[in-house]
């Protein structure tokens, strides 16, 4: 009674869950183009997206990315075999545990009619996937802790995947092997189903089983002679041949039980194998209600996003199932960490310690972003530094496992944190170049307002005016900031500066404007020439530091050799760094 009850309500709990879950994808948000997209909307969108593609030419791709990319995981051997390896151990191992073994009241014995438990193939089958899944979880344990892989790293979900595994595994090996050799558990099979054999029968029976099957007796101990076996074979045939199979076959269980032996008398007076037998099917429900809340939920998400990349493009598909996708996408993660080990930028994490700079760590934070939980300004500018530190080389998207589309991911919640109106100072630098390329993509031409919000916070902090203003009048000099800016060999070389304007006359941004010092401010040599005299409010109040392309022109023209964009790329980091430390 009690195993169908926590059953029931674990499989309750398993499908409330599943159903919150999924729900989830078409609620959730994340993008500024998908705010006015109704939940209805979108299913109704999946629903026809799924219709149209099943009865298309696209069924052959779902087909084939199901059986390479899904059950076989070519994508992951290609990238690591010993991560293949451990991938298909826990994937395939798991699944088919949980379907012939966890789930065998509602499939195996549907399929199975003379299903039993203690039968082959199917003790040996129970075997073999647990050692699946103990291999795997073995391999994951050494991946993260011995071998070390360069920016893997393990957060409470893995913990707690790797422990709820690890207390199934064990729990159920030592509970085949300790009812193998449980003496009790034999005398309960005796009294009920041999009801008509006489004492010389029970006695020639029991003999026979602990000849071969690992039973521990208390009253008889082997040798036995051939003819006590025979007819201890011959009533074991009669009654019981029907449901227990010899127990060799599940060899981990057998393994135990041959360990065990020696005190399996007093862990069977100790009811040890009730005990267990508690502890696994616990951990077994724990795990199954648990399932959908859990980082294990990426079974059934994973091959979704999987299936659903391998259809799908932005620019064809329809924006509503873009948007469900890419919700989807956050449960598909399986946290491998592939992405940050191959990110371009994850180098930055070594020197700037925000874990959202790797991208395996930014999921966590935009799925919190997505769900609508209350994040602080702490959270949200580290979420929005990191994902503006991407480089958008699509390495992350290219070698992810579960085909996530990260690069479009990125993409929609840093316009979507933008939106916040928090400042962010990498606009003003060369990251914003693939959102200068992706500009047609904003909803509502949104591309200049975080630029004039990151100039206008520098400007309030660093100087006495803003960008757009004309420079001030000569203040006295700064000698902090002038002594400051002699941090690298390249940034001193202001000093040279005599004021030909070569600089200036080359300056592509100069030349674009018919009056650039009203646009700009202060011109490139102008600028050199007010680091030379402490300037600070006139060097960080121009618009021509921001608006500089680092095309090195002026340079390279330079007579006297001074380094004026590095000068540049000093000063914008010198200004965003005092407006950081105030923030």
């Amino acid at each position: 009674m009690f195993f169908t009850i926590s059953l029931y309500v674990a499989l309750a709990i398993f499908a409330l869950g599943m159903v919150y879950k999924i729900s989830t994808w078409f609620r959730y948000k994340i993008g500024l183009d998908v705010t006015n997209i109704p939940t209805s909307s979108r299913i109704s969108a999946a629903v026809k997206g799924i219709i149209l593609t099943i009865f298309s030419a696209k069924i052959l791709t779902l087909l084939r990315v199901f059986i390479l990319d899904t059950l076989l995981q070519l994508k992951v051997l290609r990238q690591d075999f010993l991560r293949w390896l451990m991938h298909i151990c826990l994937y395939l191992g798991f699944m088919l545990l949980l379907l012939m073994h966890a789930l065998d009241t509602f499939v195996t014995s549907a399929l199975f009619p003379e299903y039993y438990s203690t039968l082959n193939p199917f003790m040996f089958l129970r075997d073999l996937f647990g050692l699946m899944v103990i291999i795997g979880i073995a391999l994951a344990l050494y991946r993260r802790f011995i071998l070390k892989v360069p920016r893997l790293r393990t957060a409470g979900q893995d913990h707690y995947a790797i422990i709820i595994l690890a207390v199934i595994m064990l729990s159920g090996v030592l509970l085949e092997g300790s009812k193998i050799t449980s003496y009790s558990r034999y005398e309960e099979m005796v009294d009920e189903y041999t009801i008509s054999a006489d004492e010389e029968e029970l006695r020639a029976l029991e003999a026979y089983w602990v000849k071969e099957f690992a039973l521990v007796s208390p009253n008889l101990k082997g040798p036995f002679d051939k003819e006590t076996l025979d007819l201890g074979k011959e009533s074991h045939e009669m009654t019981c041949v029907q449901c227990h199979s010899k127990p060799q076959s599940a060899f981990l269980g057998y393994t135990t039980a041959k360990i065990i032996s020696p005190i399996a008398l007093g862990l069977d007076r100790a009811n040890v194998p009730t005990i267990l037998w508690y502890i696994h099917f616990l951990a077994c429900w724990l795990g199954l209600a648990y399932l959908p809340f859990s980082k294990m939920f990426h079974i059934f998400a994973s091959p979704l996003s999987l299936l659903a990349n391998s259809v799908m493009a932005k620019g064809i598909s329809e924006p509503a199932n873009i948007a469900t996708r890419q919700v989807l996408e956050l449960d598909a993660c399986t946290h491998c960490c592939t992405c940050s080990l191959n990110c371009s930028v994850g180098v930055a994490f070594e020197t700037i310690p925000n874990l959202n700079i790797l991208p395996s760590e930014k999921i966590a934070s935009i799925k919190a972003l997505a769900s609508g939980k209350e994040l602080s300004n702490k959270q949200l500018k580290h979420l929005q530094e990191g994902i503006y530190l991407c480089t958008n080389c699509r390495r992350c998207t290219v070698v992810c496992p579960v085909g996530i589309n990260l690069q479009d991911l990125w993409f929609s919640v840093r316009e979507t944190l933008l939106k916040r109106g928090y400042p962010e100072f990498l606009a003003l630098s060369p990251f914003s170049y693939y959102r200068g390329l992706m500009r047609k993509e904003l909803v509502d031409d949104n591309y200049p307002a975080p630029l004039v919000q990151a100039r206008d916070a520098i400007a309030a902090e660093c100087s006495l005016m803003k960008p757009s203003e004309k420079p001030l009048a000569l203040t006295p000099t700064d000698r902090e900031f002038k002594s400051g800016l002699g941090l690298s060999d390249q940034a001193s070389t202001f000093s040279g500066c005599f004021g030909c304007e070569t600089c200036t006359t080359v300056c592509p941004v100069v030349a674009n404007f018919e009056n650039p010092q009203e646009e700009l401010g202060l011109l490139p040599h102008q600028i050199m020439h007010s680091c030379g005299l402490g300037l600070k409010d006139l060097a960080f109040g121009s618009n021509m530091l921001w608006d500089c392309l680092t095309c090195y022109q002026c340079q390279e023209h330079c007579p006297q050799s001074v380094s004026v964009t590095d000068v540049l790329y000093e000063l914008k980091n010198q200004a965003i760094k005092h407006v950081k430390e105030k923030m």
